[in-house]
């Protein structure tokens, strides 16, 4: 269950089914996002395309000379564009695509707008999801409900998003989904009726266990995407943004103008693949070596070449040195401004108080340490509001409670109005009254044992002591013991045995944090397969647009109200 490797084997197949000959990749806004992620351009101009075009764009030259490959999602625009392209086809022959189920009617449409006879095929190729790591997909879907609702169109997009994924994979599951969210009930229900519906093409070989879905909601674990985070991929999410795979880098100070923006993937960056689930300290250590390295391979500025053999050795080895040039520019700047923002902003102090709020539940010191670092003017505004954020979802039904002081300390520290509002708006999205789950407090005698060795032991990493809720989700599952209460089954039947091929999807998006999660259960867990999506991968910026598009915080205004009211009376 390599989503990566699925996107990738339909893209070489239809340029493969294209046969020989220069070709044009024709694409639409969403397609092209899918094929940057698992193609780089020089990889896919070795397969003889030599030109990427967008379906939309209007001056694109007639070129008699090439195939065109038509790669697109298939939205009532897209055939639209298609048809327009057919009447007057600007290649010598067409291989159509679609990335999902195209119906009868807008097929027929095609055809008949093919009055040259230049159409050589029209197929269905699965690949409708954005594939970031082997185990990890995401819709890019910003803002998908609405309230507690699906916003109708974002959840045709994902039901086509799921499906999409379970053909590529081969998988017809077993759906099982969050009981408490009925926007993950909505979900599984229209995923299924695909199924039903598309049956012919859900015909996969049985297997003797049959796959899983299992459909969770964000608002149940709220915690996650609030917290900074200390390994690679999580960590440049969290402070830089990652965008397809693109960085930008362009408000980093006196950054040169080849980096302004650098792509991370671990398809093709040895450095990035090896270590993006490593902690920010190891990474360092791991760059140093990588410098050093670099520097013994480095051509020598006085190098003879007097023979022909030493110019051949020079020129055949530069290819391998231009790229590990590169490498290691890219790596220094990326983690020299990671670097730059944890002492600038004090993340490391920050991050310590944040896993306090997560992890424990000492709230006298957890209270006195918020205090604390809401008076350090090095702290940000966003994070001064992202920790009382965690003080709220954890306390909040605290006998002690004392949120409408924190929230006086922010308006004393200038935190904008648009940060407060959000601190309510959290809680609305994924307070008490809302998890279907104890997020915080252990459940019974041995997970109380659990955490009483665990603070024994003391932990190896202060900062990264959190665990998302998704791991003690899965382990349950894994360990057949996912009570069924809290996350039934769709339909009459269950399943018998402990599930082996697992597919679980986020709404309201995942994070990196639970993707190392999954990576680390795939490798820990023989026989069992996991992979993860969500409608997005959020950062904390992006999880409080998804709060704030929600549109949950305007309900909320009156408690908020109600608590500044408290709060300037005491």
């Amino acid at each position: 269950m390599n989503v990566v490797f699925a996107v990738k084997q339909y893209i070489s197949k239809m340029i493969e089914d294209s046969g020989p000959g220069m070709k044009v990749l024709l694409m639409d806004k969403e397609t092209t996002g899918i094929v940057s992620m698992v193609y780089t351009q020089s990889e896919i101009l070795q397969k003889e395309v030599y030109l990427f075009e967008r379906i939309d764009s209007q001056n694109r030259e007639i070129m008699k000379h090439l195939k065109a490959i038509c790669f697109l999602r298939p939205t009532k625009e897209n055939v639209d564009y298609m048809i327009q392209e057919l009447r007057r086809p600007k290649y010598s022959i067409y291989f159509i695509y679609f990335s999902n189920v195209i119906s009868k009617s807008d097929v027929k449409s095609l055809a008949e707008a093919d009055e040259q006879e230049v159409v050589a095929e029209v197929q269905e190729f699965y690949g409708d999801y954005i594939a970031v790591n082997p185990h990890l997909f995401s819709l890019n879907i910003l803002g998908c409900c609405q309230g507690r609702n699906w916003d109708p169109a974002q959840l045709s997009r994902t039901t086509q998003g799921l499906t999409a994924l379970l053909l590529s994979l081969k998988k017809c599951p077993m759906i099982r989904y969050q009981l408490s969210s009925e926007a993950a009930k909505r979900l599984a229900e229209c995923v299924k009726q695909v199924i039903t519906k598309e049956y012919e093409l859900f015909e996969f070989r049985r297997t003797e266990v049959p796959p899983l879905l299992l459909i969770l909601d964000r608002c149940d674990d709220a915690i996650t995407p609030l917290l900074n985070q200390w390994t690679y991929q999580a960590m440049v999410h969290e402070l830089l943004g990652i965008n397809n795979n693109r960085i930008d880098l362009s408000r980093v100070p006196g950054i040169s103008k080849d980096l302004r923006e650098v792509v991370l993937s671990a398809e093709n960056d040895e450095f990035y693949a090896n270590n993006m689930y490593l902690n920010f300290a190891e990474i360092g250590s791991n760059i140093k070596n990588l410098m050093e390295d670099f520097q013994k391979k480095k051509p020598k500025e006085q190098q003879k070449l007097e023979s022909i053999a030493d110019m051949k050795a020079f020129v055949e080895n530069y290819p391998q040195f231009k790229k590990m040039s590169g490498t290691v520019s890219k790596h220094v700047t990326v983690v020299g401004e990671l670097s730059r923002l944890v002492s600038e902003r004090n993340l490391l102090e920050v991050s310590e108080v944040e896993q306090e709020l997560a992890c424990q539940n000492d709230h006298s010191s957890a209270l006195q340490n918020v205090k604390r670092l809401l008076q350090n003017p090095k702290v940000t505004e966003f994070d001064a509001a992202r920790l009382v954020m965690l003080y709220a979802l954890h306390y909040e039904r605290h006998s002690s409670n004392s949120l409408p002081g924190l929230m006086m300390d922010l308006r004393n520290k200038g935190v904008s109005e648009k940060y407060r509002k959000l601190v309510s708006a959290v809680v609305e999205y994924g307070g008490k009254r809302v998890r279907g789950s104890d997020l915080f407090s252990p459940k019974d005698a041995v997970a109380i044992t659990k955490q009483f060795l665990k603070g024994l032991k003391g932990v190896e990493n202060v900062y990264t002591q959190h665990q998302p809720f998704l791991h003690e989700t899965l382990d349950h599952l894994i360990k057949g013991k996912l009570k069924e209460s809290l996350y039934p089954y769709l339909g009459p039947s269950t399943l018998r045995d402990r599930p082996q091929d697992i597919i679980v999807f986020v709404i309201g998006g995942a994070t990196y944090e639970e993707a190392l999660t999954v990576y680390n259960l795939n490798r820990t867990t023989p026989g069992v397969r996991i992979v993860l999506g969500g409608t997005t991968v959020h950062n904390t910026k992006s999880f409080l647009e998804e709060v704030l598009a929600s549109g949950l915080h305007s309900r909320s205004k009156e408690s908020s109200q109600a608590t500044s009211r408290s709060a300037s009376r005491r």
